[in-house]
């Protein structure tokens, strides 16, 4: 019963054109924010998206990023965000994977694809089968990890500064010099051993 209320919620939110997609396709969908999410399977990304610049006139691929979500089998999601320009219409699709499987590349149907998914491996490691040159993009040389996972340190691994002594950069494990504190998030009036000010405006909260 879930499962066809939401099928009527779905068809009911639908544009003409959403549900021709969805038909042709054969793909899962849900509409957020006005906006048509397709999910469509890893293997048959390239074929969804050549079906959607050649049959349904998404000409442009505006962007690919990722997201990740680490409890989940397959942690990542690629998110390609297509635009027509004679629909006057958007679309995002949407797709699995992890670590290990690689995703077909979009770089045959949109050669734009080519630094997004660069970024996408540099930032999450995501992995892109048929890349022609699939490497890092935003950072540095021997970079270890992936900036954009949500297992990755806020403070990294490696500091990079300028040592004026040996006139170069050098890359050094990265040295908290502050100790540990623990923080008890109190205002700097809470914290105060003395009475605390009185405030304007103070008097509308106590009124």
């Amino acid at each position: 019963m879930t499962s066809l209320v939401k099928q009527q919620e779905l068809e009911t939110a639908l544009t003409p054109l959403g549900t021709e997609m969805v038909g042709a396709l054969g793909v899962q969908a849900h509409v957020a924010f006005g906006e048509l999410t397709l999910i469509a399977e890893r293997e048959r990304i390239v074929e969804v998206l050549t079906a959607l610049r050649d049959r349904f006139g998404f000409q442009q691929l505006l962007d690919v990023c990722g997201v990740d979500y680490p409890d989940r089998e397959e942690r990542f999601e690629v998110v390609y965000h297509l635009l027509s320009l004679t629909r006057n219409a958007r679309v995002r699709v949407k797709v699995s994977t992890d670590e290990v499987q690689p995703v077909p590349s979009a770089t045959p149907v949109y050669p734009c694809a080519d630094w997004f998914e660069r970024e996408a491996f540099d930032m999450y490691g995501m992995l892109f089968s048929g890349h022609p040159d699939l490497r890092r993009l935003l950072t540095d040389y021997g970079f270890q990890g992936h900036p954009l996972r949500k297992d990755f340190p806020m403070t990294g691994y490696t500091e990079v500064r300028y040592d004026e002594t040996q006139k170069r950069v050098v890359y050094e494990p990265v040295s908290l010099t502050q100790e540990f504190r623990e923080f008890d998030f109190l205002s700097p009036w809470e914290g105060a051993d003395y009475p605390a000010p009185v405030l304007p405006g103070d008097e509308k909260v106590k009124g």
